[in-house]
């Protein structure tokens, strides 16, 4: 179980710091100084939103998988399931998460 916590757990903060720099970097980049498919800022906006849906799906992965060791109702897990779309969300699901497995597994120890 600690194997997958601590996978769950990089993968919510690669994912969320990624999003949050795709966030506060990126869309600015994109809307306010227009930047195009061409130069730097649109190489970088566009290789960020594909790096981005590629490491997301990589969180779903161990995301399921300790949702499915926890046993987690449908509606949590698709709340850890969406935590990775939302801006800075990731952070307080891999909060939440570790918590609540620290927690069950302490008294098994």
């Amino acid at each position: 179980m600690n194997g997958a916590l601590i996978r769950f757990r990089v993968m919510a903060w690669v994912t969320g710091v990624l999003l949050a720099v795709m966030t506060v970097i990126g869309l600015p980049l994109k809307y306010i100084f227009n930047a195009t498919d061409e130069g730097f800022a649109g190489t970088f906006y566009a290789v960020g939103w594909v790096g981005h849906g590629w490491l997301y799906i990589l969180y779903l992965v161990t995301a399921l998988d300790i949702c499915f060791r926890m046993r987690y109702s449908v509606l949590r897990t698709l709340a850890v399931l969406l935590a990775g779309t939302i801006p800075f969300a990731s952070f307080v699901a891999e909060h939440l998460v570790a918590k609540d497995v620290r927690a069950r597994l302490v008294p098994m120890l």
